[in-house]
């Protein structure tokens, strides 16, 4: 994989939700569902530190080796976080890819691994290594399976077409961890085995309910799930409820609520 110099440019960070090829500006405020849910702003499972930044982006520190999950917001959504050794992009949305933070977060240090059609967007300005759904490499021992994500139901179908965007599965030292990217409860999410911790998403009308998302964790069982990406266009949805609807039927699935959204909890 190759390796570039960017010059770091930062711009203002900015909370934006999917839409079929366009970006669409939601306004975070505070609900009755967050403020009644105890979030919390970081969590560290087994040797791996989980920091929500926002929606859909965030750090992992796994080890020592950092890794940005579509990052957005620029410079200063990542102030006083570690370089990134490595940058996953789900997809071509503006929730999941910005030109102007990719370039502000990565130092000649990082690689960025995308699906082609995100490649197709940056490659004028980035250098990235593609992985497609169903390919696999691997990044200073940390092995990454592009995982499909995509709508099924009608209505829904051109949100995000098969093929297009990366789920990821991430595995080191027999540790796992999925990234659904904008899913909804597909069979390939369904079919994952050993997952011990995933991020699944769950908004409306991008992706999925609560109800589609706690049915399709119930069937591959991580040990742990984190709900993140919940914020669609009628607010976010009930993540406390799909707690307990997981809890409910399956009391060793840890769920743990991270704080995506910190200015609706001010």
């Amino acid at each position: 994989m190759k390796k570039v110099w960017i010059t770091l440019t930062a711009v203002s960070i900015m909370a934006i939700s999917c839409k079929e090829n366009k970006e669409e500006t939601i306004i975070e405020d505070a609900t009755s569902t967050m403020e009644q849910v105890d979030m919390k702003d970081a969590v560290k499972t087994n040797d791996v530190k989980v920091t929500p930044i926002s929606h859909a982006t965030f750090v992992l520190d796994w080890n020592g080796q950092i890794i940005y999950i579509d990052p957005i917001g620029g410079a200063a959504a990542f102030e006083g976080m570690p370089a990134a050794d490595l940058v996953l992009v789900t997809d071509i949305h503006g929730d999941h890819l910005n030109a102007e933070t990719l370039a502000a977060v990565r130092t000649d240090g990082t690689e960025l691994v995308v699906p082609s059609a995100v490649n197709e967007k940056i490659k004028e300005d980035q250098v990235a290594f593609v992985l497609n759904n169903g390919d696999t490499t691997t990044v200073n021992e940390l092995t990454i399976e592009a995982i499909p994500m995509y709508n099924l139901t009608e209505g829904r179908l051109d949100k995000h077409v098969k093929g297009r965007g990366n789920g990821y599965v991430l595995e080191k030292n027999g540790y796992r961890i999925y990234i659904s990217g904008d899913t909804e409860d597909i069979p390939e999410m369904r079919a994952l085995k050993n997952i011990d911790q995933a991020f699944v998403c769950m908004n409306l009308p991008y992706t999925m309910d609560i109800d589609q998302a706690a049915n399709a964790v119930l069937e591959f069982q991580p040990k742990e799930v984190v709900p993140y990406h919940y914020r669609g266009t009628d607010g976010f949805q009930d993540v406390e409820k799909f707690k307990q609807m997981i809890n409910d039927t399956n009391s060793d699935i840890e769920v743990t609520l991270l704080n995506w959204y910190p200015a609706a909890t001010e």
